[in-house]
């Protein structure tokens, strides 16, 4: 992914207003980011735990969605889930059901989306095995090479992006 600035993550949100887009926070390690190893930049808000924001690349320039965060989360020690975006899989407190309200009217009426995606929004770092998720299994091995893996990734986020702008 190419290096944003925050006027561009800013202006990139089709699913909120441009105020909600103004007071986001960034993410706090925003001027160290590995933007060479993300293929989209996830992060939960710091100074709204309940918010969490993705910035996809798209062909008409960068895509944001605001996402809502659960206020409670049921975690068992014992069940695993998998992440829908990268397909890594985790200790069920690693993954997360994020709210994605759509774009447009039916937005503002209170529909949304859902998907379960990593909790910490670090999908590209997953897949490319730059971070390890805890799983007391370990990863599942995969016969897909990283460039096969990371283009089902980019297609999984792909196709939640288009129910959240209704195409």
């Amino acid at each position: 992914m190419e290096p944003l600035s925050e006027k561009q993550i800013r202006s990139s949100f089709v699913n909120c207003t441009k105020g909600e887009a103004a007071r986001l926070k960034l993410p706090l390690d925003f001027a160290e980011l590995p933007w060479e190893d993300l293929d989209f930049l996830g992060w939960v808000d710091p100074g709204a735990p309940l918010r969490a924001h993705l910035v996809m690349p798209a062909a008409q320039g960068p895509l944001g969605i605001s996402l809502r965060v659960p206020a409670v989360k049921r975690t068992s020690a014992v069940k695993s889930s998998m992440c829908q975006i990268c397909l890594t899989g985790h200790a069920s407190s690693g993954v997360t059901l994020l709210a994605a309200p759509l774009a447009g009217a039916r937005g503002r009426e209170g529909d949304t989306v859902g998907v379960y995606v990593c909790a910490d929004l670090a999908c590209p770092l997953y897949v490319r095995g730059k971070r390890q998720p805890k799983l007391r299994s370990g990863r599942y091995e995969e016969s897909l090479t990283l460039d096969e893996r990371l283009a089902r990734m980019s297609g999984n986020l792909e196709g939640f992006a288009a129910k959240v702008i209704g195409v």
